[in-house]
């Protein structure tokens, strides 16, 4: 079969296609022997009589098993289906085709156009029986051999893993050691911003508010610069990739895992394609050992870390969702007694007020929906009363985690200004080391130097704006916290988010019902250490709403309604600050509606009798303006009388005729001065006959 004379004139005629391939890159730049030896096949082609020689080495750096795009084969198919190749030049059959479906592909395209196979052991016909049987137990073997080298690395590699030796590649934090193996990454700083991660998101439930609190302190997280050596960073603001890339990789619990993702064969224009890196469950892991090696934590808090990642994603019945602020006290905390889902939060109202409700996606009507104004201030009131007698332990507890959150960031910039002294540092040996004559690399490792210079700068004063007294933010009173936890509570600077914090501290859970016949709602509260208790709230009617009048503004009515007009009561409410029930400044229309509603007898001025009179009025009747009035009676001069502070003036006609008010309106062309007895003039007077 490897007698030249064998192969027809005719064949000689057509191209001769000298197919090169390696399976990975690695080959291609490590085996360069085994290159040489297929492109060495060109002169086996001319020797055996062909003429036209093609090299078709696009798949260098392929695999053959059919999973991947092969345009150099699919080339080769090309040309045979055109008939214009001869013979097929291979080093082997496994250069070819390492699956059964191409190699027979192509040897029956050879079959139909005559064309001739041929490796270093001989030429093949396939046209021929004998030929064809052995071609195809090449193609066998070949096949049956990939399959043997792949399954014997893999268990291999899984074996190795199973042992905890396998060098996988590790997360931002850790570090392959050649002597001890896996351990810490030396660097203090990137070791502080992990452990960072993981206490935010302790104290505060949520990722993303793990991601803004960090953001608003100006926190970097490194980014690998040299690809997966993991030996140089470039720090840069960090992102919600990098917070839950932490949160979710167990590396950090001390677990070292293997075969946490899989892969998934498709089917695409008639090839099989992979995909990889589809996550499985814990359980389908194929190695996971727990107490490898450090963990930034231990497993149960990875465990809880995870639980509360998949409640805050989503609604399940059981899950209770970190509080993220807004404008309900209990959203993602209630759970409805009849389903067991979580209670969503809807806002409704020309003043968007929050209202609880149960949707079953089974079935079309809720469960129930009620207002969440009274609920919240019930549980709030509960929360209290059952908070008061530890308030001051809780006070110390608040004070201390405020002094960890100070000492936290002081220590993270001091780390940051460390790493950046060095790297200055760095770059002054680097231009101290460069021949000044080459100016070209001088001028810019000086601008590196400049830049590292700037960023100490940075730095140190960052630090010391931490530091300094007055750069500090005031330092919270715990103790008065401790001393008027009602007032704390209420506070305008505390935030609904941290009211929400404070509640599922206390309580695990609170599954609510609604008595229609009772129109009443049902509370059961589950506390922190297994105790429970149950709170009955009253549903409004129809048409009742909270939006009430307060005591204050219906006892300044009441006693201002006998002698003042509405109009009058409406401005002496406004500039005492007393707003309507709805948030509202008081007119003379809604005052009247107020008195009908609390039956409160209007002002009549058709009853006054000219016993009292007016500011306006009394300075009418003396023929002077209302500022002289005003000022007599700051003097206590004109007696008066106020119903309250900021009320109108009341004053009694028959005072208009005393002697000090006469007197004071005599007094037009000179200041009007109380006299101190004894006081020396400043000046001696002169009289019209000349000096004393």
């Amino acid at each position: 079969m490897t007698n030249v004379d064998r192969l027809p004139a005719d064949l000689l005629k057509r191209k001769a296609v000298v197919y090169v391939r390696q399976s990975t890159q690695a080959q291609v730049q490590l085996n360069v022997e085994s290159q040489r030896r297929q492109y060495e096949l060109v002169q086996e082609a001319k020797r055996r009589g062909f003429r036209d020689v093609e090299v078709i080495d696009d798949d260098l750096g392929r695999s053959a098993s059919g999973t991947v795009a092969r345009p150099g084969f699919d080339r080769l198919v090309a040309l045979l289906c055109a008939g214009d190749v001869g013979a097929v030049l291979c080093l082997d059959a496994s250069r070819l085709a390492r699956n059964g479906r191409d190699w027979h592909h192509l040897l029956e395209l050879c079959g139909l156009v005559e064309a001739r196979v041929i490796d270093l052991d001989g030429v093949y016909d396939p046209c021929r029986a004998n030929d064809r049987l052995l071609l195809g137990m090449k193609g066998s073997i070949s096949e049956f051999e990939l399959n043997v080298l792949r399954t014997r690395m893999l268990d291999a590699k899984r074996e190795k893993a199973q042992r905890g030796e396998l060098r996988i590649s590790v997360p931002v934090g850790y570090v392959w050691h050649r002597d001890v193996g896996l351990g810490f990454d030396p660097d203090a700083r990137l070791q502080e911003v992990i452990r960072l991660i993981f206490t935010r998101f302790q104290q505060l439930g949520s990722a993303r508010q793990v991601l803004l609190s960090m953001r608003a302190e100006q926190v970097h997280f490194p980014r690998p610069s040299d690809g997966r050596t993991l030996t140089h960073f470039d720090w840069t603001p960090i992102r919600y990739r990098n917070v839950i890339s932490v949160l979710k990789n167990p590396f950090y619990a001390g677990v070292y895992a293997y075969g946490k993702s899989g892969k998934q064969m498709t089917i695409v224009e008639g090839r099989a394609r992979k995909s990889y890196k589809h996550r499985k469950p814990f359980e389908a892991w194929d190695v996971m050992l727990r107490e490898h090696h450090d963990g930034y934590i231990d497993w149960a808090e990875f465990e809880r870390n995870q639980e509360k990642l998949a409640a805050n994603a989503y609604g399940k019945a059981g899950d209770v969702k970190s509080g993220r602020g807004g404008r309900a006290l209990l959203a993602g905390l209630l759970a409805c007694a009849r389903c067991g889902r979580r209670l969503s939060v809807a806002y409704t109202g020309r003043i968007p007020q929050a209202v609880y409700r149960c949707n079953r996606f089974d079935m079309p009507p809720r469960c129930m929906t009620f207002g969440g104004s009274r609920i919240d201030a019930a549980i709030g009131e509960e929360l209290l009363r059952v908070v008061e007698p530890l308030a001051i332990e809780a006070a110390q507890q608040a004070e201390q985690m405020h002094m960890d959150t100070l000492n936290e960031q002081r220590r993270i910039m001091e780390l940051e200004l460390q790493q950046a002294r060095y790297e200055a540092t760095l770059a002054e040996r680097r231009y101290a080391a460069c021949d000044p004559e080459n100016r070209l690399i001088a001028a810019q490792l000086e601008k590196n130097w400049e830049v590292a210079l700037r960023r100490v700068q940075a730095c140190q004063v960052r630090l010391e704006t931490a530091g300094a007294p007055e750069g500090q933010a005031p330092m919270p009173d715990f103790t008065k916290l401790a001393e008027d936890l009602r007032a704390a509570w209420s506070a305008p600077g505390v935030t609904m988010r941290t009211r929400q914090q404070l509640v599922r501290a206390l309580i695990v859970d609170i599954v609510a019902d609604v008595d229609e016949p009772a129109r009443a709602v049902t509370l059961t509260i589950h506390w922190q250490g297994g105790q429970h208790s149950e709170l009955r709230i009253r549903k409004p009617k129809t048409g009742e709403h909270g939006c009430s009048t307060s005591d204050e503004a219906l006892a300044v009515i009441r006693g201002m309604v006998g002698r003042w007009s509405d109009q009058d009561i409406a401005a002496s409410l406004n500039r005492m600050g007393i707003r309507t029930g709805q948030g509202m400044t008081w007119t003379a229309k809604r005052v009247s509606a107020m008195r009908q509603v609390r039956d409160i007898h209007a002002y009549k001025s058709a009853q006054k009798d000219g016993e009292w009179l007016t500011m306006f009025e009394a300075a009418k009747r003396l023929g002077v303006t209302s500022h002289v009035i005003r000022r007599l009676i700051k003097e206590r001069v004109l007696p008066a009388e106020q119903v309250m502070p900021d009320a109108p003036w009341q004053i009694r006609a028959s005072d208009l005729q005393s002697e000090a008010v006469t007197a004071a309106l005599a007094r037009k062309h000179r200041p009007c001065r109380n006299d101190a007895d004894g006081q020396i003039p400043m000046f001696i007077e002169v009289s019209e006959g000349g000096a004393q």
